[in-house]
């Protein structure tokens, strides 16, 4: 979520949460207080989708962004949220389309093999998904997703979207605002030797070689929470304080996966519009030495966005993982995950 990663609320970006957008009949926001049909859990009252009884479910997914403009649904373009969301209305059946709040929304050309999202479904059409089957209705939404998002992909079945899991939500669950963190991974080929063609839709490749150690150590002088808004394109309404739990590049050693590879891990309770991309672009230019270790602190210090901080090509960025809380502490998470931070 570079091109389009723009978030509303208190947290916006990359591994932000977004509530869902796009055209269509007026639909209850999922994530908007007061009344609405009763769901199937003892957390705070959510609307649903529809009318009656609905049942939240959780779906963890994965997608090759490459040839999406984007997570979120935009008019006249393919997107992750719309693809999805119209295999779900029609493999459940549904009168209004369905409606997905995602953990964070992704931009044009950025992967995801750890997302979460959460839709409301009336409980009729759940219980109805195993028909005569002795699958779960969660075994047998996922099958059907994997026959709708596959048709027509070539090699046959490959979809560029494939649904994992998806199960009955503990009360209190949103993928949005109960996600404690999210982790995301930059991934560069600055060595000729470490180009694989099979992986050019996720590595980035480098023509320069970089000094590792370097970009590592200016990146461990981001850490803890601060205001990043010279790391993100600003949003009107929306804070940028985030707390940056981890930013670490390594060259990965020969034997494990990614062998070769500089990678960079970067978690945080949230990320702004285009955050992660921008911070690795600030590491690259210590990488090439065109920059000291110092420089890239220097830059959150001032505040401001400055154009010799580039923005680091999309592709080399996956969505990793997103991290919840016990089932205990979903709601209280949320309820903290509404709040505008600011600094003491």
């Amino acid at each position: 979520m570079e091109l389009d990663d723009a978030e509303s609320g208190g947290m916006t970006g990359e591994g932000a949460p977004t509530a869902p957008t796009g055209p269509g009949p007026a639909v209850p926001d999922p994530t908007a207080p007061g009344p609405g049909p009763a769901v199937r859990e003892t957390g705070p009252a959510v609307p649903g989708p529809v009318d009656g009884a609905v049942v939240r479910v959780r779906l963890d997914l994965a997608y090759d962004g490459s040839d999406f403009a984007g997570w979120a649904r935009q008019p006249g373009l393919r997107t992750v949220q719309g693809v999805l969301e119209d295999a779900l209305t029609t493999v459940l059946r549904l009168p209004a389309p369905a409606r997905l709040t995602v953990a964070g929304r992704t931009d044009a050309g950025v992967h995801a093999r750890g997302q979460v999202a959460h839709l409301d479904v009336p409980e009729d059409a759940w219980a109805a998904l195993p028909g005569r089957s002795d699958r779960t209705p969660g075994e047998s939404l996922v099958t059907r997703l994997a026959g709708v998002l596959g048709r027509g992909a070539v090699p046959r079945g490959s979809g560029d979207v494939v649904v994992h899991r998806a199960v009955e939500a503990p009360p209190g669950f949103d993928a949005r605002f109960a996600a404690l963190w999210r982790r995301y991974a930059y991934r560069i080929a600055d060595d000729v030797t470490a180009r694989d063609p099979l992986r050019r839709r996720d590595v980035v490749w480098h023509g320069r070689p970089l000094d590792v150690a370097a970009m590592d150590v200016a990146a461990r002088l981001l850490l803890g929470e601060h205001d990043f808004a010279a790391y993100c394109k600003p949003r009107e309404g929306a804070t940028t304080i985030r707390t940056l739990l981890d930013l670490d590049w390594r060259r990965v050693p020969a034997g494990e996966p990614d062998a070769g590879l500089v990678v960079a891990t970067v978690r945080a309770d949230a990320f702004c519009h285009s955050m992660v991309r921008a911070l690795v672009g600030a590491s690259l230019a210590v990488g090439e030495g065109r920059r000291p270790s110092g420089w890239p602190a220097e830059v959150l210090a001032s505040g401001v966005r400055q154009p010799a901080v580039a923005v680091a090509p999309a592709h080399g960025l996956t969505l990793e993982e997103v991290a919840y809380p016990p089932p205990d502490r979903l709601a209280e998470r949320a309820a903290q995950a509404r709040a505008v931070r600011t600094l003491p």
